[in-house]
């Protein structure tokens, strides 16, 4: 036996130095790298476990699942992130940028073993079933998900429209899980939706940067200005529960509001490829170098109308470089809560028969040079929203979440645990941020306002915003300015 053992531990630690050393010339091949130094020991190890489940475990296991396993545990350990995706996950997740995808509607992330929703999605099956920012998901029909890799269990997410799935969540001031019957269907996201509030003041709502974001946000903003004669008194932004999407989308709609030239945000890693500034320029947001650049269809005034961008701990990744941009070039004043803090740059690098891993390249930096990766955008007014923060979990809060100390990455990276805090400072050197208790408002809130959540609540933080654009003071109570600093 203990020979049979060492046979099969020699033919897997061989297959595995094929393996290392088949990529390792196929990346010198591609870039100038040093001389890749393979841990012999770890491998040894590694053939070790690998023979002891051959020969031992209690059923046979089929050495692609166990490979695949490896694989999936040595990506989803470096960063909450970063992951290794199938040929359904890779599909899924190139039909999901187009807007359109079969599933329940929920962006998530993991934690704790478990699947941990970021943001349901408006207008899908679980955001209408009433799945909330913030929920572990502990079951699917009765199946525990503990341990399974984020990508198997959104795949157990996705199904036929039509079909219905149960989920058991915890959620925090519950006593006891919740359970959702939730009735797949075909995902079409609308990204950009947009309203007048009253006269002279627009509502324009994202709610994640898809591949055509940028035109749909030109042509929601033509209808506002045409619907009110020409001319905008002031602007809302709402990137509220909007997990993110696309860079060149989200440069698209930085752009929209700033001048040609302007740093929309820039990226910085360890390889040349990692390093970006982006820019306010065609060839940062258009795809194809002959298509037409859709933002010069914007209305001029567009450049100089007040704004107000609306956040929250749900606002991740896309819409805090936006905030983030908007902010750095006083160009908008931005109301809310704290962001999530997702300030890492993923790359998708295609592999052999239609996979890819998805990849922590680089981080994100604001113009002005702020990390955004646990820390997320500060407002510059705090506002909560009308039954205090919901959202539950940040990206400070992820196991293996990386951390940015001085702007660099930490070298203790991915020592972090869920309960170390982050503490941001001031906002692009502006005064110290301002929190505001939402009943302190002096105006009374529109009729819009009080519609704005679905026509359940009165939405504070929208009213808030409409009267920091018409110059109404929004008092703060000493003990809520004190609980900012």
């Amino acid at each position: 036996m203990a020979k049979k053992l060492q046979q099969i531990g020699l033919v897997a630690l061989g297959a595995v130095l094929g393996i290392v050393a088949s990529l390792h010339f196929s990346a010198m091949a591609d870039r100038q790298v040093s001389a890749l130094q393979l841990p012999v020991d770890d491998l040894r190890l590694f053939s070790e476990v690998f023979g002891r489940i051959k020969t031992d475990y209690v059923e046979p296991v089929d050495d692609r699942k166990l490979l695949k396993g490896a694989i999936n545990g040595m990506v989803t350990d470096l960063d909450p992130h970063s992951a290794f995706l199938d040929q359904d996950a890779y599909r899924d997740l190139q039909v999901g940028t187009q807007g359109e995808f079969g599933g329940l509607g929920i962006e998530v992330g993991a934690e704790d073993g478990f699947v941990k929703v970021v943001a349901p999605i408006e207008d899908t099956p679980a955001y209408r079933a009433g799945v909330q920012a913030g929920d572990l998901i502990i079951k699917l029909d009765d199946v525990s998900l503990k341990g399974i890799s984020l990508s198997d269990a959104v795949k157990k997410m996705r199904g036929k429209p039509g079909s219905e799935v149960k989920l058991t969540v915890l959620r925090k001031g519950e006593d006891k899980p919740l359970e959702f019957s939730v009735r797949r269907d075909v995902i079409r996201v609308k990204s950009v939706k947009a309203k007048l509030i009253e006269p002279g003041y627009g509502l324009v709502r994202i709610t994640q940067f898809q591949e055509h974001t940028g035109e749909n946000l030109v042509a929601a903003i033509d209808d506002l200005y045409k619907k009110n004669g020409g001319d905008l008194k002031g602007l809302v932004l709402d990137l509220r529960m909007n997990p993110g999407g696309l860079l060149n989308s989200a440069v698209a709609v930085s752009s929209a509001f700033l001048h040609k030239n302007d740093l929309v945000v820039y990226t910085d890693g360890r390889t040349e490829d990692a390093k970006m500034r982006l820019t306010a320029n065609k060839e940062n947001y258009v795809r194809g170098a002959f298509k037409e650049d859709f933002l010069a269809k914007l209305p001029a005034a567009v450049k100089t109308v007040p704004m107000v961008v609306l956040v929250n701990g749900a606002s991740a990744s896309a819409s805090e470089i936006v905030a983030g941009a908007l902010q750095d070039h006083h160009r908008a004043t931005i109301l809310g809560t704290q962001t999530f803090g997702k300030g890492s740059v993923q790359t998708i690098l295609p592999l052999p028969n239609n996979q890819a891993v998805k990849l922590t390249t680089a981080l994100y930096y604001t113009p002005n040079g702020r990390s955004i990766q646990a820390k997320g955008i500060s407002p510059d007014i705090v506002v909560e929203d009308s039954g205090g923060e919901r959202v539950l979990l940040r990206e400070a809060d992820l196991q293996h979440h990386l951390v940015v100390e001085n702007g660099k990455l930490d070298e203790s990276n991915g020592k972090a645990k869920p309960t170390d805090k982050i503490i941001a400072g001031p906002a692009s050197g502006k005064s110290a941020n301002v929190a505001v208790k939402p009943a302190s408002a002096k105006a009374e809130p529109t009729a819009d306002a009080k519609k704005a959540a679905g026509g359940k609540k009165e939405d504070l933080q929208l009213n808030a915003a409409l009267n920091h654009l018409k110059g109404l003071p929004i008092k703060a109570t000493s003990a809520a300015v004190a609980a900012a600093k």
